[in-house]
């Protein structure tokens, strides 16, 4: 079929916008894994003294950015979460994987169990495109 090219007088073939079907050799063997936590924090100053010894274990961290986190972990609960979870541990174990980037954020947040606003069911196929979250850590291995 050939169609009429806008404005130019000119015949030419008409464009297809469908993709192609990848067969399983062709399809990315990347994989994202959305885990959502609501965690009940119990004793704030066990959860800070624990990120404060993972900071002070870390010799790789520079000095600034030790002393940066340092006063995250100490002002903020959600912050010091965020350094003591470890979505490298997360899989680590699994055979045939290697995680190839891990992001992950903690804010604080009222929550009532009760409420429909919690139903995880509710958020099947729902994009989280917040990546401006302020507390988000995200690492790339390469």
């Amino acid at each position: 079929m050939l169609v009429k090219g806008k404005g130019r007088g000119k015949v030419v073939q008409p464009v297809r916008r469908t993709l192609r079907i990848m067969s399983t050799s062709e399809t990315s063997p990347f994989v994202r894994l959305r885990v959502e936590l609501v965690l009940e924090v119990g004793d704030a100053d066990a959860v800070t003294k624990a990120a404060l010894a993972r900071i002070a274990e870390d010799q790789d961290m520079p000095a600034e950015e030790r002393a940066h986190a340092t006063t995250a972990v100490t002002e903020d609960t959600a912050e010091a979460l965020a350094y003591l979870v470890d979505p490298f541990g997360l899989v680590g174990e699994v055979p045939g994987v290697d995680l190839a980037q891990a992001s992950w954020s903690t804010e604080q947040i009222d929550y009532d169990p009760d409420s429909p606003d919690w139903d995880l069911a509710d958020d099947e196929g729902e994009e989280d495109d917040d990546e401006d979250e302020e507390d988000e850590e995200e690492v790339g291995l390469g």
